[in-house]
């Protein structure tokens, strides 16, 4: 199983040249079938493959939960994931959308038009979400060794329950909504946090997860904004050193009298 990071030599500059071993973050493809059809293939941090699989094909719409699945198989290589549906009628999607984000992402639907908006009572405080943010970055294992992995993690409003690295950004919500799958947990009602931008396929799959709030250490794209606001999630932006910006839908921040 990859651990994540290769070893290399390069040599690094400060006042003079050195030789050094180093790790740097692993990168490969990996191809997912469904019922022995391609389905997607995407570049990744060859781990948790399986994770990647699932969370992709929730994300995407085609499979509704563990259920419809039957079987899950990554071939010994690491290159590809198998998954058998329960039914045998499945037929992958014509139409795909290149994303916007790092790694090669792959996405088919239009969420535009098939999200309905989110209807949740949570409400978070600033200060804890400047916590779960530096919680998450404490967990991230790849980037403390080799940095070049985003991180997302899903927290419950108290602490965070997964944690997922990839070197796409896409991919680290993807994983997380499979270790979801995997464990059991209904994600619907948590807060998303991530390192990376937050693009409008990223939005999307926080639709899809039900999470209604969704919080970046960087920014928001135009077409992310819009659309958080017409599905009634709360977008953050640049939390970083006890500041940010809220993009839409303010109101689930609650700011206490020793925060103010």
């Amino acid at each position: 199983m990859s651990t994540g990071v290769v070893q290399f030599r390069y040599h690094t500059l400060n006042g003079q040249w050195d030789a050094i071993d180093g790790d740097v973050i692993e990168e490969g493809s990996v191809s997912i079938f469904v019922n022995g059809q391609e389905v997607a293939t995407m570049m990744c941090s060859p781990r948790e493959q399986d994770k990647l699989a699932l969370g992709f094909l929730y994300n995407e719409g085609l499979i509704d939960g563990t259920g419809d699945v039957r079987a899950v198989h990554i071939c010994p290589s690491g290159i590809c994931v198998d998954v058998w549906l329960t039914r045998a009628d499945f037929e992958p999607p014509r139409r795909r959308i290149l994303t916007s984000g790092c790694g090669g992402g792959v996405t088919f639907d239009d969420l535009s038009k098939t999200v309905t908006p989110l209807d949740s009572s949570l409400t978070v405080t600033p200060g804890r979400l400047a916590e779960l943010m530096n919680a998450m970055q404490q967990r991230g294992s790849l980037y403390a060794r080799a940095r070049g992995v985003h991180t997302s993690a899903l927290a419950d409003g108290q602490q965070l329950v997964a944690v997922a690295e990839d070197v796409g950004r896409h991919n680290t919500i993807d994983k997380l909504r499979g270790d979801c799958l995997l464990r059991g947990i209904d994600p619907a009602g948590m807060i998303l946090l991530a390192t990376g931008r937050i693009s409008s396929e990223m939005i999307g799959k926080a639709a899809r997860m039900r999470c209604p709030i969704v919080v970046s250490r960087t920014s928001p794209t135009s077409v992310s904004v819009r659309l958080a606001r017409e599905w009634n999630i709360t977008l953050v932006g640049y939390l970083r050193r006890g500041k940010m910006n809220v993009y839409a839908h303010e109101e689930r921040l609650k700011v206490m009298n020793n925060e103010e």
